[in-house]
């Protein structure tokens, strides 16, 4: 097999993982979607897919990465968190990135706790039931996040196909 065709192969599964991982949070979706269109720009000399075009596309990945910060944050201060539960919400985000899937999920609900507690809110029988409100918020917010990453990457496919065919 030629090597150009073993590029080919290997930007189809990083393309593929990359589309899981806009779901799958243990994976760094739109990125690997990137590197697989990167490589298969470079694997065909950038003949089908020029510059400008290979510039767009790292400009939608850099949204990305900005979608899943402002997503948990928009999450968390639309159910009224305080600023520093959504500090605490971001945080979270970025340390249970570490932790898998399990870990994006618990850990922007407990840094958007955490930071109610710091902001002086109370956890009696209000409190709780306020940083639940707020922990869904976030959590509802990273599921919007999902689902605008889902679009750019559909955006990133389409954009990639227009230029390999036109």
């Amino acid at each position: 097999m030629e090597a150009q065709s073993i590029y080919y192969a290997l930007a189809i599964v990083l393309v593929l993982i990359g589309i899981a991982g806009t779901i799958l949070p243990a994976l760094p979706g739109l990125p690997l979607v990137f590197a697989g269109m990167l490589l298969a720009a470079w694997a065909g000399d950038f003949q089908q897919i020029g510059l400008p075009t290979v510039v767009l596309l790292g400009i939608l990945t850099a949204i990305s990465l900005l979608i899943d910060f402002w997503a948990t944050a928009m999450g968390a201060k639309r159910v009224g968190a305080s600023r520093k539960a959504v500090i605490g919400a971001i945080a979270g985000t970025v340390v249970g990135i570490f932790f898998g899937p399990i870990g994006l999920f618990v850990g922007p609900f407990g840094g958007a706790v955490l930071g109610e507690l710091l902001h002086g809110r109370r956890l009696d029988a209000g409190g709780i039931g306020n940083a639940t409100r707020i922990g869904l918020g976030t959590w509802l917010g990273i599921v919007f996040g999902v689902a605008l990453k889902l679009m750019l990457a559909l955006a990133m496919l389409g954009l990639f196909a227009w230029s390999w065919w036109r």
